[in-house]
């Protein structure tokens, strides 16, 4: 058994979640459908949304804020992270851009959320 706080809607539901048995997920406490969807996913596959920053040449500032366009597996955060880190774009930027293509071959972009303009 485990318990966690569901997270798709404001109410903050406590869910208890029997995963002896994988292929029949148990989940208690919610509200919503949403809470046994959260729980199931977050049992067989959490994922997360990354956000940081890399670096910028050629523009009115240094580093721009890059997000995921969708959310990750949590086990390649720090990979993902990682492969930021390493990156440096040039000026100008635009809110949407895609910095990354495929970050860690996980099949999602890292997108800028900032607009830079070149100076």
């Amino acid at each position: 058994m485990k318990e966690m706080i569901c997270i798709n809607c404001p109410l903050g539901c406590m869910l208890t979640v029997d995963d002896s048995d994988l292929s029949n997920i148990k989940v208690s406490g919610n509200t919503c459908p949403r809470g046994v969807t959260y729980a199931v996913n977050e049992i067989t596959s959490p994922k997360r949304m990354v956000t940081g920053s890399v670096k910028v040449t050629g523009g009115n500032q240094a580093m721009l804020c890059v997000k995921t366009c969708e959310a990750i597996p949590k086990g390649l955060i720090f990979d993902c992270l990682e492969v930021m880190n390493g990156v440096t774009v040039q000026a100008p930027v635009a809110i949407g851009d895609v910095v990354i293509s495929d970050v860690c071959g996980c099949g999602v972009d890292i997108i800028a959320t900032k607009n830079i303009p070149k100076v």
